[in-house]
Parts: structure tokens; sequence; C-alpha cells
């Protein structure tokens, strides 16, 4: 019976959390927490669009006391999970020597809050004025994933900037996980951007995107070659969009040194390996599409 093996499958699995192989063992154990770090995109959601997300009213409770609680209840989950995410990363930091470091980092991540949402309320204003489905800047802050997307992007490059180990990851892959949007938190995204439909759509760690941007469903915007692995750490291989670029579905711009140009267009399924000029307009050719029909009468052959 399973209560007899009990103690044995105890003392396997100990051996097991000591051995060299668990990444976790040893100082490596401070892990931020994966569900207090997706709380906490919801708790900035809530301060950064009162009202949408919580059971207050439609136009939000903005009363000076309930800002403080909220900040301060932002304030302290961030700091307590940086703590974590530099034990994590430098297991010779002692309690107080990662608390310092923590509370400066946090300090500095607070300070940029209003300017992420002032980014952010742009954002809505580039979807709604770039789809004409959108019935509203409300319908766009409450349903669109690329928002979303946006939203968890631009606070895990904060954090990415500011050198905080792992929780950048951990924002953009949650937010991956519930859009199917890929953003790597250190690329760099200018204003007015928007992801039309979202799905399925990378940037690159390296990627650097002017403003007024818009990408399509499936579009790519990525290396390459990633065949060096660690080697190519901290080199530019992701394009360069300038401003007001275009890029259509399943399209796919590769490269760190390619740059699209300024007011430039990429077509649905290009392929883009080399830099373009201003305003360039970039297609696929020849494409060949057969229909077949059922209906239609089948041809014969003659025997010989």
């Amino acid at each position: 019976m399973f209560i007899e093996k009990l103690d044995q499958h105890i003392t396997s699995f100990l051996q097991g959390y000591e051995a060299e192989e668990q990444f976790f063992a040893g100082s490596k154990k401070h892990f931020p927490s994966r569900s207090a770090i997706i709380s906490l995109l919801d708790d900035i959601k809530i301060l950064m669009f009162p009202g949408y997300f919580d059971n207050e009213s439609a136009a939000g409770d903005k009363s000076e006391h309930l800002l403080s609680e909220r900040l301060m209840h932002i304030h302290r989950i961030t700091q307590t999970q940086i703590k974590k995410a530099l034990m994590y990363e430098d297991g010779t930091l002692s309690e107080s020597q990662a608390s310092q470091r923590a509370e400066e980092i946090t300090e500095a991540f607070m300070d940029e809050l209003p300017h992420v949402q002032a980014l952010l309320l742009k954002d809505v204003q580039a979807a709604f004025d770039g789809d004409p489905a959108a019935s509203s800047r409300e319908e766009i802050v409450l349903c669109y994933p690329g928002f979303y997307a946006i939203f968890v992007h631009r606070l895990a490059h904060v954090l990415h900037q500011l050198n905080v180990p792992l929780i950048p990851r951990l924002m953009s892959e949650y937010a991956h996980s519930t859009t199917g949007v890929d953003i790597a938190p250190g690329a760099t995204i200018g204003e007015y951007f928007f992801i039309d439909h979202a799905t399925g759509v990378v940037i690159g760690e390296t990627t650097i995107i002017g403003a007024h941007c818009k990408l399509y469903q499936g579009v790519t915007l990525g290396a390459l070659s990633t065949r060096q692995g660690q080697l190519l750490r901290g080199v530019k291989r992701h394009p360069t969009l300038e401003d007001y670029v275009t890029v259509y579905s399943n399209a796919s711009v590769l490269g760190g040194e390619t740059v699209i140009g300024e007011g430039s267009v990429i077509g649905g399924s290009a392929f883009v390996c080399q830099s373009t000029p201003k305003n360039a307009r970039v297609s696929v050719k020849n494409q060949e599409i057969t229909i077949h029909d059922p209906a239609a009468p089948k041809e014969t052959y003659e025997e010989v």
C-alpha cells in the first residue's frame, strides 16, 4: 500500500531537491510568486482604469483615500516580489541588502506608472483610430487582447529597464498565454501602438518600434538565427520599425540590421530580411491560387 511506502517517497524527493540538476536548490529557492505577479497586474490595471475591472461604478471611485490605499498596496506587493527576484538572482545578498535594493527599484517603478498610464491612453486612441470595428474606447480597454498585451508589456519593460530579474518575463509570458501575443520585455515600443486582432504576434527582445506603428495578427519581428544561443545575448538581432509603419498579417521581418523606413507598409505573408527606404511598399509577388470546384464536371482522358 502507498502508506507503507510513504517514507521511501519522502526520502527520494528530499534527495531530488538537493540534486545538482534542481535549479531551485540552495540559493535559487527565492522565487517571485507567479500568482502574486498576476494579481499585481490586475491591481495596476484597476489603478489605471478605475471602474473597468472591479465592482465599482462605471465612473470609478477616484477618491484620494482609495487611491492612496491602492498605491500603498501595489508598492508593498511590488517591493516584496522584487526582493525575492533579487535574492533569486544573487544568492549572496543578505535580507537587508535585498530589501534596500528592492525599495529603491520599487520607488523608481512607482514613479514611472503615471507615464505608463499616459502611454496606454495613447495606445487606446491608436486602436480606436485604427479599427473601424471599435465602437468605443471603453470597448478597447475592456475587450481587446492586443491592448492587454501592450499594457503588460509597458509594465514589464519598465522593470526590465530597472534590471529586475525574472518578473518581467513572468509578466510577458502570462500575457502571452492569455492573449497569444508574445512581446519580450526588452522590446522598445513607441507611443500610439496598436496590435489588431493580436493572436500569433511575436516581438523579439531587441526589437525597436517607433511611434504610430500598427501590426496585424501573425506578425513576427524576429531574429534571422539563434543557433549561437547565449553568445547572442545583448546583440541587436531583431528589426527596427521607424514611425508610422504598418505590418500586415503573417508577415515576418527579421534581423538586427533590418530597418523598416518611416511610413512603410509590409504586405501580408511577406518575408523581409533587408532594410527598406521611407514609404516603401513591400508585397509578395506572383502568388498562385488554385480553386477546385467539386461541382464542376470532371475532366476525361482518352486511353492511349
